[in-house]
């Protein structure tokens, strides 16, 4: 069985049912029976429209389903409207599936699981094992977004922005149970940009592409984290880094800058850097500029202070983070590495410790907590970890 190419028609399937009139709720049942269908069917017996077939079982099931509802009428005109069987018309509905499934009223924890089941083809199983949660809590959390955006039709035209939102959400949600939900992400970001000519799709693409490629090297054997300076870039995946390099360099010469561009050209000069003291902070300190310039981002000036603290020095660092609001998650944690860069090493392991106490998942709290440690052990006289300064380094 050809697990891709059933994942690969179920949005093409599912937006022509929507077009013959089906509700999205129901025509998203009836396209999950037709997977089924062909599960049990194609191994033996693979027709030679794959999608044809899909498009045909699936509307015969939306007719069952129809036939025993209340509204006996409307659903004989349905029958009666049946189209003959035979190829499927080649119109891709995929990118208006991305729009309806980021429709704006629905929560972003919704919209994702939606894209993941309409646009992606994953089952409700496999969602709820990638956010770990009870099947029957996916199950539930799937059909309310189904309802809430079974009246929208699919001819509205859709937000760019929030549909590339909704995608960086679940590439964020990383790697849990059997799904992979960076590299979902990048396989539905690859499917967006050959669906619509946007020049932030492409920067969202390219910064998926260059985050990814440093997957490998982001964690120790142990499963602790690998900050960035200390990490072994033999093992970054060099052909990732250069289509995304590409897709951006595309991109930008549009001189249509966004905010997935700017992300992505930062990116771009870390995995650009064959060491990392060899990085080009003033440029990355440059970018961060026009980055908060497009979003205001109290989070962009966060990370734009520890870039300030490599390109002008720790103390013009805290000078940055001191117009900040020390609320900010990772707010402390910046301020313990530009200290420990300024030599303060009694404030620096305060602060690691104080950090690790806010930090939000065990990963990067155990992180902090070594920092803190060895900190701890240098001001003691004992020995300190291999890595100098640099192992301190807060970001990913």
């Amino acid at each position: 069985m050809n697990e891709a190419l059933l994942r690969s028609l179920t949005p093409s399937v599912l937006g022509i049912l929507v077009r013959r009139g089906a509700d999205f709720a129901a025509a998203e049942d009836a396209v999950q029976d037709a997977l089924v269908e062909a599960v049990r069917v194609w191994p033996g017996d693979m027709p030679r429209d794959p999608k044809g077939w899909l498009v045909t079982v699936a509307w015969r099931r939306f007719l069952d389903a129809t036939r025993a509802d209340a509204s006996r009428r409307r659903r004989e005109d349905l029958v009666d409207e049946e189209p003959a069987p035979g190829p499927a018309p080649a119109t891709d509905d995929t990118l208006q599936l991305y729009f309806l499934c980021a429709h704006p009223s629905l929560t972003p924890s919704s919209a994702v699981a939606l894209t993941l089941r309409a646009v992606g083809g994953l089952t409700t199983r496999q969602i709820a094992r990638a956010y770990l949660v009870p099947e029957a809590t996916m199950a539930q959390r799937i059909s309310r977004a189904k309802r809430t955006v079974s009246g929208v039709r699919l001819d509205r035209p859709g937000d760019v922005a929030t549909v590339l939102r909704v995608l960086y959400l679940v590439f964020n949600e990383g790697y849990s149970g059997d799904v992979d939900l960076a590299a979902e992400a990048i396989r539905l970001a690859r499917q967006l940009a050959a669906a619509i000519d946007h020049p932030e799709v492409a920067g969202l693409l390219a910064l998926m592409l260059l985050h990814h490629a440093r997957r490998a090297a982001r964690t120790a054997p142990d499963g602790s984290l690998v900050p960035l300076a200390e990490q072994d870039r033999s093992r970054w995946d060099t052909r990732a880094i250069a289509e995304g390099i590409g897709i951006l360099q595309t991109a930008l010469s549009r001189d249509r800058l966004g905010e997935f561009q700017a992300q992505a050209a930062i990116a771009a000069l870390h995995a650009d850097a064959p060491t990392a003291q060899e990085t080009d902070w003033v440029q990355i300190v440059e970018w961060y500029d026009e980055l908060a310039g497009l979003t205001d981002s109290p989070v962009v000036r966060l990370n734009r202070a520890v870039a300030v603290g490599e390109a002008d020095g720790p103390r013009a660092g805290l000078a940055a983070l001191a117009a900040l609001d020390d609320s900010l998650p990772r707010h402390t944690a910046v301020a313990a590495y530009l200290h420990e860069r300024d030599g303060d090493l009694t404030v620096a392991a305060r602060l690691y410790a104080d950090a690790a106490g806010k930090a939000t998942n065990l990963a990067e709290r155990d992180h902090l907590t070594r920092q803190a440690a060895r900190l701890n052990a240098r001001r003691d006289g004992g020995p300190s970890k291999a890595g100098g300064d640099r192992a301190a380094d807060p970001r990913p």
